[in-house]
This record gives structure tokens, sequence and C-alpha cells, in this order.
């Protein structure tokens, strides 16, 4: 066959009519476009027709009426034969993406210890400068302050304790490690007696306190507990872990009414929190409305249901809402040695640290917080060192009992 084209005379615009084979147009389009109806058409006179000025004549023994099928066409046997491997390199990637993803996840989800961040957090510390604490044991709060608030206070240092007794007389021997702690541990204990917290002792949150806003107490405050943890000294074991909570970012809010410490109010929020029928609910709003106003918890309800709400909205007002210029300078304090980072980035690791825990230290605890250093095996020393190591088991047996 052949292929010939008819080109009117004067007027350019006219379209081109192109006669062309059948085997002809299918090899100059495989190459292009992707085989499609509406430019590869059979008409009912058995003429295929490859867009709308050419005319593809028949160069086989098909008879009228016969077209090739979508799925047989070169052009389509043409491009899945080019971008079949594609498409399962394709899938096998997302295969591994799926699986780098599922790996990333469980590297996110599992947490390292509090030994882990605290170590991390103690590298910061500059071992060859110190910060120098002069403390009387009779008052410890003052010379924690004078020694945290002293020009030369650098957060990077190391701590240098050293205690003095009633006479005034240094005692004898650097800090080595042991006064450190032990003025860490009457600092935290001291601490929780402050009247910039509220509430039972083992569950204590910030109050609002002029006289501590104006000497900047909540920053002092956080920066003592910051400075102890990441020093190696113990937490304070006694904040709220609703506070602890809010200042680490999350959102759980569990209160109960056993935290307010004010005796009026907290029988007006368990009157509200018994309340029976919607009648008896009504009137104790209605008697307590500038209480609830106060808080902005004052509305009309429609069911008893509604009595919780209330009771944990006012109860979030007081411990937090209200509070919120005392939080936000303990923050601030918390973020020395980028402890508050830490605490926003490992909650669950940390939050232990800063609250009341009930776990009982054992004597097997004890045991293996020492690691001991034995002489070789079949040694005389190693068989003294072994009786010695029974003797110390049994004495953490006896002060666990």
């Amino acid at each position: 066959m052949y292929s010939s084209r008819f080109t009117s005379g004067s007027d350019t615009s006219d379209s081109e009519v192109i006669i062309t084979s059948r085997s002809a147009a299918e090899f100059n389009s495989a190459d292009t476009l992707l085989w499609d109806p509406a430019l590869n058409s059979t008409s009912n006179d058995g003429e295929s027709h490859i867009g709308s000025d050419t005319i593809l004549l028949s160069d086989s023994e098909e008879g009228p009426g016969t077209s090739t099928s979508a799925l047989e066409t070169p052009c389509y046997r043409k491009y899945t034969q080019l971008y079949a491997p594609l498409v399962e390199e394709e899938q096998e990637d997302s295969g591994s993406d799926k699986e780098s993803s599922n790996a990333q996840n469980d590297a996110e989800v599992e947490q390292p210890s509090v030994s882990e961040v605290i170590a991390n957090l103690a590298l910061q510390i500059d071992r060859g400068a110190v910060n120098r604490f002069n403390i009387c044991r009779s008052d410890i709060w003052d010379g924690a302050v004078r020694g945290f608030r002293r020009g030369t206070f650098a957060e990077t240092n190391d701590l240098l304790v050293k205690f003095s007794d009633d006479e005034g007389r240094f005692e004898e021997g650097l800090d080595t490690g042991g006064p450190k702690r032990e003025f860490l541990s009457l600092l935290m204990k001291r601490l929780n007696k402050r009247p910039i917290f509220d509430g039972p002792e083992q569950s204590r949150y910030l109050v609002y306190n002029s006289t501590a806003i104006r000497e900047d107490e909540y920053s002092l405050a956080g920066k003592m507990i910051a400075m102890s943890i990441v020093h190696g000294g113990p937490g304070p074991n006694f904040l709220s872990k609703d506070v602890v909570s809010h200042i680490s970012g999350q959102s759980s809010f569990n209160p109960s009414i056993g935290d307010i410490t004010d005796e009026e109010i907290g029988k007006v929020l368990q009157q509200i929190e018994v309340a029976s029928t919607l009648e008896s609910l009504r009137d104790l709003i209605f008697q307590n409305s500038t209480m609830l106003q106060t808080a902005g918890c004052f509305k009309r309800v429609v069911s008893v249901e509604e009595k919780h709400s209330i009771v944990k909205e006012y109860l979030r007002w007081y411990i937090i809402d209200r509070n919120y210029t005392a939080i936000d300078r303990f923050k601030d304090g918390l973020a020395s040695l980028k402890f508050l980072t830490a605490l926003q980035q490992h909650p669950a690791v940390l939050t232990p640290v800063l609250c009341h825990s009930n776990h009982k230290l054992t004597a097997t605890d004890m045991e293996n917080l020492f690691q001991p250093h034995l002489s070789p095996v079949g040694s005389n020393m190693r068989v003294l060192e072994n009786k010695a190591r029974s003797f110390w088991a049994d004495y953490l047996l006896d002060c666990e009992g």
C-alpha cells in the first residue's frame, strides 16, 4: 500500500487528508501515543480512522466491521513492555519505604532510660569549674539561695558544697560527691515546705504568691530542681502529676477534690459532685454562683451529669489557670541545663523523678546498685570477698525487714 496527500489549492487552513496503511499508522503511533479509542475508532463501513483527517486502509485479510482490540495493539504492548518493570520496581521501593517507616516508628516508641537521659544532660557540666556553696544545716534554704544567686554562679559549673557546724567551722575535706548529694537531698525536702506550693504533701502544685513573684522564687525553685537532677541528686518527688503534665505539654488532667486545701471550696465541690437531682444541682450552682463565676464555670445545666464537668473545670482553673504566671516562671527555671526540653521530649521517663512514687526500695534493688571489684578466681582474697558479699546481702535483707 502507499500513502499520498491531497492539499487544497489556496486555502492553507483546510485540513490535510492522509491515506496510509494500518501497519504504517500503528508503527508511527507506537513511539508516541498510547492507544485511545477517540484516535483509533472503527466506522460502520469497516474503515479505521486515526484523528479526523487520516484514512486508514486495511492491508490484511480482515473483513469489514473487524477491529483490533485495544489490548492487542502494538502500541499498548510496547507501553507495557517499557513501563511494567518500572511499576514493579516502584512497588518494591514502596514496600521498602514501609519497612523503613515501621522501623522508624519502633525506634520512636522505644524510650531511653532515666539514667541515660540524665547522663546526656550531665555532659554539659564543666568539671573544671565549680560553684561554691557554704551551707549550714540549721538553715539550708538561706545558704542555697545565696549560692544560686551569687553573681559568679554558672549553670554549667560543677557544685562544691562545704557544710559548717553551728559554731561556724568548716567541716574538713573537699566535696567528693557525698556533701553535694546530702545538700541536694536536704534542699528538695526544704523546697516542699515553701509557700509557693499548695496541696497534699505528696502531690503539690504551684500557687500564686505575690511576695514570691517579687523575689522571683518560682524561677529559683525550678532551677534548683533542674540542677539537683542533672548533678546526680534527687528530684523533688512531690509535684502534682497534673502540673507536670501541663508543664511537659501533655493533655491529661485528672485532679481530685482532695487536692483542694481550702475547706470551704472543697465542701462546695463535694456537694456538687454528689448532687442526685437536677433541681438540687441547680440550687447549689445558684447558691455558689460567685465562686463559680470567678472560675468561669457558672452555667445553666440541663442534666445531672453536667456536675462532673463543672467540678473538673473548676479544679483546672484552681490548679492551673489562676496560677499561670507562677507556672511560667517555674518553667523558666526548669529550662536550666536543658532539663525542660528533655522533660517535654521524654515526659514518661522523667515524670516519675518529679512526682511521688509508691515504689518500695527492696534489698535486691540496693544490691543491684553496686558492682563489686573482685580478686582473681581461686585466690585467697576471692574467698574472703565472696564471704563478705554474703554478709552484705544479709545486712540488706535485715534492713528491708
